[in-house]
């Protein structure tokens, strides 16, 4: 059994990939081709937005954003404190303090009183400016934008949408990747649209946003490759990449969200009495970039993980440390009292397979071992 068994996605779309690929090959354009273009409108189209700018990756993607609002020394910006080292190292790489924010326990996302209180805090405490809400879609499902805009409102902050693991996900009907002032996305082989490398991309309805972060991307040129207008860096999303996504875009959004919820609801019919499954909240819809339960203490985990290590059950901890904790972060940014929630989290939570050509049989046989341990 697989993680994420990307071999039997492959083999399903096996000869609309192949074709693909041979195309862009044939043709030499392997460099902003025009399956590049192509797919920005794609994306563009489906999230709702006026502009996606494609790049080289994920982390990219939070930089470049940063980049085009002029983020460095001396500004704030709010980072949950639960979520992968990239959404904090942004900012910090750009000489900008990350202020480390708790999150809900149910969602896993941004707290949205934590977020205010960081906020106060920083107003009256510190030198810094406070300037973007980072938050992240974690684990699939989107954050609590509704109530996070009306934060960034009050305080005349920018929102920072990072869905590297939400891209799919929903509220209503509005999509994930149209909730922030700009938002952002990872096409990592492993998050639910994927292509087969690196890659990533920016959402904005801002005309001038775009412009910039476009630029931005190939060493802040200007009408040409040798007119440089912005310092930038290069980042852009290969053609190859560009055409496997048109491929599997089109079976993510008509086929492979619809059945990896299936599979989070046999999941969570199985093991709601054994362990605490994932909260979907009323109205919001998820990706299931993983299915993390949470265990009732950290010695019922590593109970639990032997198991499934002895049967071959692959599983994950997502994650072991809260960002305040990462020694890189030391002396560079801010951190509050406490993080009642991420301590809580980081002992109890266990990510399992989840993707959307799994069987049945299987998130039974998984269930069967908690069931039984």
């Amino acid at each position: 059994m697989q993680f994420k068994d990307l071999k039997l996605q492959y083999q399903n779309l096996k000869t609309q990939i192949d074709n693909a690929i041979l195309e862009v090959c044939s043709n030499a354009d392997f460099i902003s081709g025009i399956d590049v273009r192509e797919l920005e409108i794609q994306l563009a189209r489906y999230v709702g937005v006026k502009h996606c700018v494609t790049c080289g990756n994920g982390t990219d993607a939070i930089v470049l954003s940063l980049m085009s609002w002029g983020i460095g020394p001396g500004d704030a910006v709010f980072v949950p404190d639960f979520t992968f080292f990239a959404s904090g190292e942004a900012p910090a790489f750009l000489g900008a303090t990350p202020v480390f924010v708790d999150v809900e326990k149910d969602t896993f996302n941004i707290s949205v009183s934590s977020l205010e209180e960081a906020i106060i805090y920083t107003i009256n405490n510190t030198y810094l400016i406070p300037k973007v809400i980072i938050a992240v879609d974690l684990f699939g499902q989107p954050a609590n934008y509704p109530k996070i805009r009306k934060i960034a409102d009050k305080y005349n902050l920018l929102v920072l949408e990072d869905a590297a693991q939400g891209f799919g996900g929903a509220i209503g009907n509005k999509k994930a990747c149209s909730f922030g002032d700009i938002s952002t996305t990872s096409f990592f082989p492993a998050k639910p649209l994927g292509c087969y490398g690196d890659g990533g991309a920016v959402f904005t309805n801002n005309d001038e946003w775009a412009e910039i972060i476009r630029s931005l991307c190939v060493h802040g040129k200007g009408r040409t490759k040798y007119d440089n207008i912005h310092i930038g860096m290069n980042s852009r999303l290969d053609t190859i990449q560009a055409a496997i996504l048109k491929v599997k875009f089109n079976n993510f959004i008509n086929n492979e969200l619809e059945q990896v919820n299936k599979v989070a609801e046999w999941y969570k019919n199985e093991l709601q009495k054994t362990v605490k499954v994932p909260q979907v909240l009323d109205g919001f819809y998820s990706s299931w970039a993983q299915y993390t339960v949470l265990c009732k203490n950290t010695m019922e985990r590593e109970n639990i993980k032997e198991i499934l290590k002895e049967n071959a059950i692959p599983y994950a901890v997502y994650y072991s440390k809260g960002m305040h904790e990462q020694i890189a972060f030391k002396g560079k940014c801010i951190v509050m009292e406490e993080y009642k929630n991420v301590e809580y989290l980081k002992n109890r939570v266990l990510s399992l397979p989840i993707y959307p050509y799994m069987d049945k049989s299987e998130v039974l046989l998984i269930s069967n071992y908690f069931i039984n341990k």
